[in-house]
């Protein structure tokens, strides 16, 4: 790409080749070996939050936080399995089979399980119930007592924003539990999974989290199991039914059987629990409407990654570089060319470079519902833009929007992004439920209107295979270091589009709302 372009600002000439070297050396700070993988709660992510802080006052950003500070505190528990007291036991005809954790299944720790739970079981298909389409996977099937089996994916006729919504776990445990199920076995279709069991499955002795609920527990279920699809016959067994039938059925766009599992499983779960402190970084740009700066459009990248693991071989560090050290460089970047744009905006924009994404969107689900705006109080969030992983690893053709059509801030970042002569095209893999897996989801959920940002490819093209490859070989891997080949000025380029679509926002007319048939509207009242 050459080093000079039209600015799409209104400048005359910029130089994408040296913004896309400042961008990237974000990268290099946040993304190094001395960060340690910015876990939450570690040194290492401190040192990266106060790396954005000290750039977003460069930015001419003012403090967001809490008591004039760039921080806003975050309260987490944080759980650590301790594997050498776990086990998962198949019963069957008398006959006991105990698992092998690691290769055959593995015990999920985020929402705290019950340290026993022996249960029959039952195959729901996805699991999923969609009221608007009266669509239920868990209609006349006997969960009382019994954990639901169920395959990732989402049934052919239920359209991306029900699915993405209703397979989030949240809002499917309500369903499972109303149901009376006590927990849930997940297969992933290996079709549509981003991360190969061999490669996920060594993550499954770090810490997870949770927010710091002072008021108790929720309902939850009592226990969650993830399956190794190439020993799922395990549980099949005696049922009549064959994982590969299964994934047959779901890749043919066909039904999926609803039925009862012969024996029980018998899970014994065992984890240790600590307070660990967390932080969101938040920089405000106080608008110059003296009513519509009490408006904000929250941009928001998280910065945590998974930090170190010392159970692999070799490489131990997730440096996390183009997730999502890439999107808290282009956080500071906007924030730059804002600055030295000059262009009065007339919203508030607050940018926030949040924690615990990688533990359960938990630093968004925070901010939502905390929001801190520096010195101003009475403000409202008005719309929210997203960047995790945008990935520039090819030129820059189009923009891929996801939300686009279902509010009028969509249409804003369209109109911005075309006027930059950037096409917007629609997500090619909506079964990967994209939507709802980032930290806008947090947003969306409190009611807010939002966007999130990937380059735009096109299904069966050469992009879309570099992103495949790139998901299967880096995604969640140590892999994703600085020594990955990536567009640099490609992404000076969205970062000059994004400050595009962030002024559109701030200046535009009317606030954004949700559409009248988004599924999303309904969360408007919160």
């Amino acid at each position: 790409m050459a080093a000079a372009f039209a600015c799409v600002m209104g400048a005359a000439e910029v130089n994408y080749s040296e913004e896309g070297k400042r961008w990237w050396s974000h990268i290099e700070m946040l993304a190094k070996d001395d960060m340690k993988g910015r876990n939450v709660g570690t040194d290492g992510f401190k040192m990266a939050a106060r790396y954005v802080a000290a750039e977003f006052e460069k930015a001419g950003l003012a403090p967001g936080g809490e008591g004039g500070t760039y921080t806003q505190k975050v309260p987490f528990v944080e759980r650590r399995i301790d594997e050498s007291k776990c086990s998962i036991t198949l019963s069957r005809d008398g006959a006991e089979e105990k698992l092998i954790l690691g290769e055959h299944a593995n015990i999920g720790i985020r929402s705290a399980p019950k340290p026993k739970v022996q249960a029959g079981m039952v195959f729901v298909g996805y699991g999923l119930t969609v009221p608007e389409l009266q669509y239920d996977d868990l209609k006349d099937v006997d969960l009382k007592g019994k954990i639901a089996v169920m395959i990732s994916g989402q049934p052919v006729g239920v359209p991306g924003p029900l699915a993405s919504h209703y397979s989030n776990a949240q809002e499917r445990a309500k369903f499972l539990i109303a149901a009376g199920a006590v927990g849930t076995a997940t297969i992933g279709n290996p079709r549509n999974s981003d991360i190969p069991w061999a490669r996920s499955t060594m993550a499954r002795l770090m810490p997870t989290m949770s927010i710091d609920n002072k008021s108790g527990d929720r309902e939850r279920l009592s226990v969650g199991l993830t399956i190794n699809p190439a020993h799922a016959d395990k549980f099949f067994a005696g049922s009549g039914h064959t994982i590969a039938e299964i994934f047959e059925l779901a890749n043919g766009k066909q039904p999926l059987p609803h039925f009862e599992m012969k024996g029980a499983v018998t899970v014994i779960a065992a984890f240790t629990e600590a307070k660990v402190g967390g932080e969101n970084t938040v920089g405000i740009r106080y608008g110059t409407d003296p009513v519509l700066r009490d408006e904000f459009i929250v941009i928001s990248a998280h910065l945590d990654h998974l930090g170190v693991n010392d159970k692999l071989k070799g490489d131990q560090i997730y440096n996390g570089a183009m997730d999502n050290a890439s999107g808290v460089a282009s956080l500071i970047e906007a924030a730059r060319h804002l600055k030295e744009s000059k262009v009065a905006m007339k919203r508030s924009v607050a940018f926030v470079a949040l924690t615990g994404e990688e533990k359960g969107l938990l630093g968004s689900t925070w901010y939502a519902q905390h929001p801190v705006f520096g010195k101003d109080k009475k403000v409202k969030m008005v719309a929210d833009l997203n960047m995790d992983m945008f990935l520039p690893l090819f030129p820059l053709k189009a923009l891929m929007i996801l939300g686009v059509d279902e509010s009028t801030l969509g249409d804003l970042a369209k109109e911005a992004a075309e006027k930059a002569g950037i096409e917007v095209w629609a997500d090619p893999a909506p079964e990967r439920n994209t939507f709802t897996r980032s930290d806008q989801y947090s947003f969306i959920r409190n009611g807010t209107p939002a966007l999130a940002f990937k380059f735009g490819y096109k299904k069966g093209s050469p992009e879309e295979k570099t992103v495949q490859a790139w998901l299967r070989d880096r995604y969640h891997s140590p892999s994703d270091d600085l020594s990955q080949p990536v567009e640099k000025d490609s992404a000076a380029q969205y970062n000059r589009i994004l400050t595009s679509i962030i002024q559109s926002v701030a200046n535009s007319p009317e606030t954004p709302q949700w559409k009248d048939a988004s599924f999303f509207k309904r969360f408007a009242k919160r």
